[in-house]
Parts: C-alpha cells; structure tokens; sequence
C-alpha cells in the first residue's frame, strides 16, 4: 500500500493515541508516536506494531519540553500533528487546577508553535464533549454554546480550542480540526491494545472491568438521584475503533484540502444517551458475569447528562459510529482478561 502522507501523533502511546495510531496505518498513513509515558506504557506502542506488522517510529518526549519537541520537528517530515498529550481526569483536575493549566496548556502552546515555525500546516486536536458543561439543550450540536466549564480539564480543552480558533484566524499556513469526543470506551478486537490507567482508574469501563477481575473490591456509582430515567447520569459511550476512525477521516478531509473553514469542530459520538447502570447491566449480560457496585454521593464536576448530534461529522465526514453498546464492553472484557491473564 502506497503511503499517503505522515502523521505526528502526540500522547500516541496513550489509550485513544494507539487505536488511532493502528487506523492511520490501515489507511495507508506513515505515523510517528511521540509521548512522554507519564500515564501510558511503552508496550503499547508494541501492540501498534504487532497489529500492523509496521516498526512505528517512537520517541519519548515530553510536550512541554521545547526543545525536545524542535528535534522531532526537524527530524521527520509530517504534514499533520494529532494532538492527544494531556492531562484527563476530571477530579484529579478538580484538586490540582495548576498541573492542568500548565500542562494541557503549554503542551498544546508548543505544539501550535512548532508547526507555524515549520511550516506543518494542519494540527487535529483531542477535545471532549467536556466543553459543553451542563448543556441547556440535548442532544448537543457543534452549535450549542459553550457552557462554563465544571471541572479545570473542561476548562483546558475549552482554550485549547479558541487558541487554535485564534491561531487558525492569525497564521495564514495553519488549519485545525476539534475533535470533541464523548466517551470513549472498549478495546481493539485483537485485545493487544485498550485502557490501561495507572493505579485507581478515572473512568468508568476501566473500573467496571477491573472491578470484574477481582482487582477492584466494589464499583461506586456516583449518584441515583439525578434527573434521568434511572437516576444515573446519561453519556454517549463511543467505541474506541469508531473514535479512531473518526481520526482518520479527519486527516483525509485535511490532507486532500477540503475543509470548508480554517477551523472547523465536529462531535464524535454515538447520539446514543446511555444511563451508568444501563452500561453495567449490559456489560453483565453480554459477559456472563455479575458486578459488585454500590450507589455512592455524587461526585464534584460530573454533569447530568450530555450526548452527541452526530448529523455534521455523518455528513461532512463521512464517518459514523458502528460498534454496539454489547460489542464494546465485551471487547473491554477480553482486553483485560488478556492483560490480567483471565482465561
């Protein structure tokens, strides 16, 4: 397969950066995989390789480090940076605001720097359905205003994106894509790549699963007493796969020219509100096993409800979600069974 162009994926050892990695490579993308392995594992970008079959390129660089940074840029040639490099935990950003101000920020900074000094001309950025805050109406549009932030990760996210507005607007040779996904969640279908968070996971389906293998005790769910069906909060859970090759046809509208706009934001998600203990009691069915969980306090910084209309990245992109809701979580299940060594 003749290769398109190369792609600069930074945090590209982390949990969205490798699937996204193995869905470029399929495309016939070159990628190169820079991260610092703060909260990833190098054996990770291992799994890419294993996937493809191709010897990814891999550097570990922090972000923020300028000059490490410089070198990547005047070592390889690329087009496009995806940026993943962030901090992302909503409450760990809730207790230190300062970490995440600096890193999500600097990193970002760095990287938009970087590609006018040399010319890169287009940057896709990690964003999240975070933006939204507690949304006044759902299902959320692109076009939906902008809440205030509930937690300092939202807040991060929300900047990086007016400065990439702000930089597409000023600097002729630069173009960005937001990419403002919704919950990402599951496994590659081989079970060589998926979540693996260091020590207490942030997110749910890591905790559901680890709490399944034994590791975890007891799963908490934060809050029966919300305005939903159940009382749990809603989200749209997107498949990890279907994330990736949402990447993917971003890059391609990038590279072949067609964006309509220097900036342009799409919503990446299922337009599916699923409740927490809809997810629990579908990953207990379609894996034949039964959860410890118990009802806890609401936690600070989690929004009622929020979900994706998906009509402009259908259309414009080209792309929809696949996946099931079933699918998914039983791919989440078979990837930590093989990290645990669960027969």
């Amino acid at each position: 397969m003749e290769s398109k162009k190369r792609v600069l994926v930074s945090g590209g050892a982390g949990y969205i950066g490798t699937h996204t990695a193995v869905e470029l490579i399929n495309s016939g993308y070159e990628v190169v995989i820079i991260d610092n392995l703060s909260n990833s594992e190098a054996s990770a970008v291992d799994g890419v390789r294993q996937i493809t079959g191709v010897d990814v390129p891999f550097e570990i660089v922090d972000t923020c480090d300028k000059a490490a940074l410089k070198r990547v840029f005047e070592k390889y040639d690329f087009d496009t940076v995806i940026h993943f490099a962030a901090y992302k935990a909503v409450g760990e950003s809730m207790a230190e605001p300062l970490k995440y101000y600096s890193n999500n920020l600097e990193s970002f900074m760095n990287i938009v720097g970087m590609m006018k000094d040399f010319n890169r001309p287009n940057i896709l950025f990690s964003s999240s359905a975070t933006v939204y805050g507690e949304a006044e109406e759902l299902p959320v549009t692109e076009e939906t205003p902008r809440q205030p932030a509930t937690s300092p990760y939202g807040n991060t996210k929300q900047m990086a994106e007016d400065i990439l507005r702000d930089c597409c607007r000023a600097y002729p040779d630069i173009y960005g894509i937001a990419l403002r996904y919704f919950n990402p969640i599951g496994a590659h279908p081989s079970a060589l790549i998926g979540e693996l968070p260091r020590g207490v996971p942030n997110n749910l389906v890591p905790f559901v699963t680890q709490t399944a293998a034994g590791i975890r005790e007891c799963l908490s769910v934060f809050g029966n007493d919300y305005d939903t069906p159940d009382g749990t909060c809603l989200r749209d859970y997107i498949d990890i796969v279907d994330l990736a090759k949402a990447h993917v046809a971003a890059v391609d509208r990038m590279a072949e020219g067609k964006m309509e706009a220097k900036y342009e934001i799409f919503n990446i998600g299922t337009g599916n509100p699923v409740s927490v203990l809809e997810l629990l009691n579908t990953f207990e069915e379609v894996n034949g096993l039964k959860l410890n969980y118990k009802i806890v306090d609401r936690r600070p910084g989690d929004v009622t409800a929020v979900w994706a209309d998906t009509h402009k990245a259908n259309e414009v992109l080209g792309w929809k979600a696949e996946r099931t809701l079933g699918e998914t979580l039983k791919s989440a299940w078979e990837w930590e069974k093989r990290v645990r060594n669960i027969k």
